[in-house]
């Protein structure tokens, strides 16, 4: 089985901090495919539109398409990038965050030979629209062998590790960010131990700085051992104002599930339906910094039984064995379902 892999997402500046390339990454190294990234913009001196990405690499991805049974394109929502139609072998369209509620090209959707999504929520939607035919549900997974449980007491202070950190300016509003910073102007015993990808440090820097905020908040801008990390909180918190720039299942908190640490995660991302059904965690209602400390003071209230969820889920529900599992027997469904197509491609 031959697979290029395609991501739309640049390169990321501290490598092996980007959770769309982690995941690509486990399947290429399982399945021993390659892979291409379709964004021209950290090379080229002109802005590329994403109605022109991969268009640049057209003829190198045809070239390779004698020795392919399929592509893995990956892309965080239902974009119809025009270049895929002129690929000659079966597309599967991964999409990495939550399906929001404007309908997507039915046609263009409809004709590829899978789509995947990351959740439940946005599996309904999906299928609502007329488009069931041809997609899956695959739930993400990590190397959960990474992580262990250590023990924090709560005490007087609550710790939270804060991943997705932002890409733009504009993210620190909807990634909740500037919500988080406000809350704990608010609450002098709530730490926040943040986790930085070389992008807009020194902005959060000084934005802590000038919140008076330099006790409360750490800023890791560099490839840590996210377990040792987890070690030093209590819970993980991931919030965004739009479910589309960030992961229905977000790494950071997949992975401190693993290590036995409960989370709180904002209504918009579809994981919160997982963590009400799991009791794993707290749902934010608002990415406000009212909102905020409200769900930190209901998961602190709860924390012995929530604590004990996590641990339990962590390791059983997110495993990189079962996400390989699940993207094999969709792409042999693929493979089936479209063989005569692969006559030229060598088994």
């Amino acid at each position: 089985m031959k697979i290029l892999y395609h991501s739309t997402n640049l390169p990321p500046k501290l490598a092996g901090t980007e959770a769309m390339l982690q995941e690509i990454n486990t399947l290429r190294h399982h399945f021993d495919g390659n892979l291409i990234h379709v964004n021209p913009n950290d090379q080229s001196r002109l802005y590329w539109p994403r109605l022109l990405f991969g268009f640049h690499q057209l003829g190198q991805i045809r070239a390779e398409e004698s020795d392919l049974h399929l592509h893995h394109f990956y892309n965080a929502d239902p974009f119809p990038f025009p270049f895929l139609r002129w690929l000659r072998r079966p597309v599967i369209y991964s999409i990495s965050s939550g399906v929001g509620l404007k309908p997507p090209n039915r046609a263009f959707f409809g004709s590829l030979a899978a789509v995947t999504v990351s959740d439940e929520r946005s599996l309904k939607r999906l299928q609502g629209w007329g488009l069931g035919h041809n997609t899956y549900l695959v739930r993400p997974g990590i190397e959960t062998c990474r992580f262990s449980y250590s023990a924090l007491p709560l005490h007087s202070e609550i710790r939270l590790m804060v991943g997705s950190a932002p890409w733009t300016m504009g993210q620190f509003r909807t990634k909740g960010i500037e919500a988080l910073l406000a809350a704990a102007q608010q609450a002098p015993h709530l730490r926040l131990v943040c986790l930085w990808r070389g992008v807009l440090a020194e902005e959060m820097a000084r934005r802590v700085r000038q919140m008076g905020l330099e006790r409360q908040v750490e800023i890791i801008n560099q490839k840590v051992d996210v377990n040792q990390v987890l070690a030093e909180v209590h819970a993980s918190i991931t919030l965004v104002t739009d479910p589309a720039i960030i992961r229905s299942y977000p790494h950071t908190l997949m992975e401190s599930l693993a290590a036995g640490k409960p989370i709180l995660v904002s209504r918009s991302i579809p994981m919160a339906d997982y963590v009400e059904q799991a009791d794993c965690g707290q749902v934010v209602e608002e990415v406000t910094p009212g909102a905020v400390l409200a769900a930190v003071e209901t998961l602190a209230q709860n924390y012995g039984r929530l604590q004990k969820a996590a641990q339990a889920v962590g390791s059983r529900d997110f495993s990189k064995e079962a996400l390989i599992a699940s993207f094999k027997s969709v792409y042999q469904k693929v493979i089936d379902n479209h063989g005569s197509a692969f006559t030229k491609a060598s088994h």
